[in-house]
């Protein structure tokens, strides 16, 4: 599933494509959404703001309209200048909006709406996020808020997974969950109960400067020190990168025997 520094490279991607812009075209090949005319809703209507929360992204048009998406699995954005053929195929594009010359597509959905601004503010999939680890306001409040919400959660649930719960943090993801745990040597099957709270902070703090980076750039494999190495020697210490799932969803986790603890 795209973390949260995939969408907001996805945004900072097609903020300056879109914003300030009325769309030349607003296309929905999807079949599903044949009937709900977004092309004459959005007709006329300019682009106010393109942003990210979390792994949730929106395009926010003039006279509180809301397109709201979230990838899953799934899912991906294009961002296409003039001329330059699209990665994927036709048959796979839900959303087109070309603007100038460019096109701007969302792939694969599965997530794809048209909502008011108040509808989007209030539905609970949006409203009930913890703090976006890549927000500009984050800082001493948001992570008191994000040890509030941890410390909320059942003290048995191994921190690994409960980094994944996006009511505690919005925009963690399985790799960056392992890579801040190694970073702080934290082991992610650890109750977080066994967790400091300085030790959960460490985990955040490590991994933001690095997924900012990222959603500026774009993600590289030099990002990755263990997430999918199992079997291989750690870069810190040389053991073994183990493999194994977490929890009731018995989602894969990574960590190095040696030195996380």
């Amino acid at each position: 599933m795209p973390e949260g520094d995939t969408i907001h490279h996805a945004a900072n991607r097609i903020r300056p494509i879109l914003t300030g812009l009325v769309p030349d075209e607003v296309a929905t090949l999807h079949p599903r959404f044949r009937a709900d005319r977004w092309p004459e809703r959005l007709a006329g209507r300019a682009v106010a703001a393109v942003d990210a929360l979390g792994k949730h992204l929106f395009l926010r048009f003039e006279g509180d309209l809301v397109v709201h998406s979230h990838l899953r699995m799934t899912g991906s954005w294009g961002t296409f200048g003039p001329g330059q053929p699209w990665r994927k195929g036709r048959h796979r594009a839900w959303l087109v909006l070309r603007a100038a010359g460019h096109e701007v597509v969302q792939f694969d959905g599965p997530v794809l709406e048209l909502m008011t601004a108040s509808r989007a503010r209030s539905d609970q999939r949006i409203a009930a996020l913890g703090p976006d680890i890549l927000g500009p306001e984050w800082g001493e409040t948001q992570e008191a808020r994000f040890l509030r919400r941890l410390r909320d959660d059942d003290p048995t649930r191994p921190i690994g997974d409960a980094l994944l719960d996006q009511r505690t943090v919005a925009g963690l993801g399985t790799v960056w969950r392992t890579e801040g745990c190694f970073l702080a040597g934290v082991n992610p099957g650890r109750p977080t109960a066994r967790v400091t709270d300085e030790e959960a902070l460490e985990i955040v703090r490590a991994v933001r400067p690095r997924m900012q980076r990222s959603a500026v750039e774009g993600f590289h494999e030099r990002f990755k020190a263990i997430y999918g190495h199992d079997g291989r020697p750690c870069p810190r210490c040389g053991a073994n990168v183990r493999r194994g799932g977490l929890w009731e969803d018995n989602r894969p986790a990574y960590w190095c025997d040696g030195c996380q603890t």
